[in-house]
């Protein structure tokens, strides 16, 4: 039976039963689900059909019922097409790709929460554009999924993926190691220098607080997907390009829970803090 409490363990599955990092976490999901491989393949393959589609359909013209947010993944694409940009084409079609996907949550879009739905937007802004500009094929991307998936499951296991609980760090915290752990595996890293990416993410992230203005997933949440997104990307090169994490990512995802239980409540969601407090984010809220 194919069980894991942490990354270290996927990792031991990789080398003594000689599995790829994805095979690990599809082969556990199916035997606890009790479905076929192919059955459990299939269903990851479709929720990355539905990230594309959530990027295809995006509506520029929207806007969220507070006016918060809406609108600037258009601006940003049209900025990426007057080749003003001063991130080169793969960055700058990430970070477009995860403004539009937070905003498409905001605006009440069918979107995958991945893991949660504050954080949309950071694993299909790195997923999509590696499968556009780099000419990765389906396949390929959804066992990218499967990777993401697996780290997602270890953090929300063994620490938080929820921002009521950990702070900010624990959702787009989260959601960046998972995207830099797919990353990595589809440009041919292998077991440990997934766990190396995940944790130079997550450690990028570690202390995000989570301070919505006026309790609405928008503000500071579809940028901080920007953020989430980049920082992944840039954890991947690193790790393919051999550098290691000093600190093993499960340490790392250890740290992020006692971080989470040492935060105040006033920056876990509350709105009783952080930004959500500011002079301009009491006006907002005294205006809707």
């Amino acid at each position: 039976m194919i069980t894991y409490q942490n990354i270290k363990d996927i990792q031991k599955l990789c080398r003594e039963e000689k599995l790829e990092f994805w095979k690990v976490v599809e082969l556990a999901d199916a035997e606890e689900r009790g479905v076929p491989e192919e059955e459990s393949f299939d269903m990851m393959s479709e929720m990355y059909k539905a990230m594309e589609l959530a990027d295809t359909s995006y509506d520029g013209s929207l806007r969220s019922a507070s006016g918060l947010a809406g609108g600037d993944g258009e601006k940003l694409h049209r900025y990426n097409e007057e080749g003003k940009n001063i991130c080169g084409p793969f960055i700058s079609k990430v970070m477009e790709k995860a403004i539009k996907m937070g905003e498409s949550n905001a605006c009440m879009r069918r979107i995958v929460a991945a893991p949660t739905a504050g954080s949309c937007g950071v694993i299909p802004a790195v997923f999509l554009t590696a499968g556009e500009e780099l000419g990765i094929d389906y396949e390929q991307m959804t066992k990218a999924m499967y990777v993401a998936a697996g780290v997602g499951a270890v953090i929300a296991k063994n620490a938080s993926i929820a921002g009521a609980s950990g702070g900010c760090q624990a959702e787009i915290g989260s959601a960046s190691a998972m995207a830099a752990a797919g990353l990595v595996s589809v440009m041919g890293g292998d077991h440990e220098a997934i766990g190396d990416a995940a944790a130079f993410a997550l450690k990028n992230m570690l202390g995000l607080a989570c301070d919505p203005v006026c309790g609405l997933v928008e503000v500071p949440c579809v940028k901080r997907n920007v953020a989430g997104a980049v920082n992944a990307v840039t954890s991947a090169q690193m790790a393919l390009a051999g550098i290691r994490s000093a600190i093993p990512v499960d340490e790392v995802i250890d740290a992020m829970r006692r971080i989470g239980n040492d935060m105040s409540p006033t920056i876990k969601e509350t709105g009783l803090g952080g930004l959500a407090t500011t002079p301009t984010a009491v006006e907002i809220g005294k205006r809707m």
